[in-house]
């Protein structure tokens, strides 16, 4: 059988991630990257990974089953998943949950009249933490959903900071309140605002000569991403973010606490941990790139989320070896 053709659009820490998921699948080849820069600038994991500048896909269609789009959701996917949903089968990991609505809207316009299949917001969260709040929701009628996050570095809100004017790098962390789960695996089912669950840190590089305090007046309005959390910004230098926080961990919890009659408690627990945030990610979005050639091969067109995907099409395995090994 011939094995899926791959290009990765984006080359940055997710980028990456899925050059190296790739290596790991059999039934998976990467034709290349594709990137804004100069490709010659470009350095890659694997000596033999081509690298091309992100125009020449204008004349590759044929050549590649599906695009593993690597960009931020701030700036990047709002505009190439579309674009390039237009001329291929894609997968993304847009994240900024509010928008997801209307990213899928412009998605699933641009695919069904190309005849392509795009499969977005897939990942962690959104994506692997949806379907568990989804069966949560399913299984158990009566009670209530949480999800927390962390501790650990957010790429999205990340690449966020480091879009503000006068901010030369940043790194951001996600931080779970203990006593707020602690008190929703006690069964309480307390009602929690966003501030009750998660703070947000955020450390900064600036650019020479930037105002302190207008970019800590940016960071801490932006909607979505940080005005809803208590959020601090500290300032430190540039040597200071290489030697501290050079990791990417991350991970979290979803939680559904209910009831399946009066006084009889049910709790389900979904955890997830992470030594690399960008290369469980590029997991999950090399998994779902597989979905969407077998989708995109069924005729089933359009838009999709990780909530339309049936789990099997993730499997390398045979639907027969699938029944017999893991059910």
């Amino acid at each position: 059988m011939a094995r899926i053709r791959v290009g990765i659009v984006g080359y940055g820490n997710l980028g990456r991630g899925v050059e190296t998921a790739l290596a790991l699948q059999e039934d998976m080849e990467l034709v290349g990257v594709f990137t804004r820069r100069d490709p010659a600038a470009v350095q890659t994991l694997r000596p033999g990974t081509a690298v091309r500048a992100i125009t020449d896909l204008e004349t590759m269609p044929g050549e590649i089953d599906v695009l593993v789009l690597c960009g931020g959701s701030k700036s990047d996917l709002a505009e190439q998943t579309p674009q390039l949903a237009g001329r291929f089968t894609v997968v993304d990991s847009f994240d900024t949950h509010v928008r997801v609505p209307e990213h899928f809207a412009r998605v699933d316009a641009a695919a069904r009249a190309a005849g392509t299949t795009a499969i977005i917001s897939t990942g962690w969260d959104p994506g692997l933490f949806s379907i568990n709040r989804l069966f949560g929701e399913a299984i158990l009628a009566s009670g209530s959903t949480y999800t927390f996050w962390g501790r650990g570095l957010s790429q999205g809100h990340s690449d966020a900071l480091r879009r503000i004017d006068g901010v030369a790098a940043a790194v951001q962390y996600t931080v779970p309140s203990e006593e707020a789960v602690d008190r929703v695996r006690a069964g309480e089912r307390p009602q929690l605002s966003t501030r009750e669950k998660h703070t947000r840190e955020c450390f900064v590089v600036l650019e020479e000569g930037a105002d302190a305090d207008a970019v800590r007046e940016a960071i801490v309005t932006m909607p979505h991403y940080f005005e809803p959390y208590d959020t601090t910004v500290t300032f430190l230098d540039a040597e200071e973010l290489a030697r501290d926080h050079r990791g990417m961990p991350h991970g979290g919890f979803v939680i559904r606490s209910g009831e399946s009659s009066p006084g009889t408690r049910q709790t389900i627990e979904y955890r997830l941990q992470e030594d690399s945030n960008p290369e469980f990610t590029a997991s999950v979005l090399v998994a779902y790139a597989r979905a969407a050639v077998r989708l995109d091969a069924a005729g089933d067109h359009g838009a999709k989320t990780p909530f339309d995907v049936a789990p099997g099409l993730l499997s390398p395995k045979t639907p027969e070896q699938l029944r017999a090994e893991l059910l």
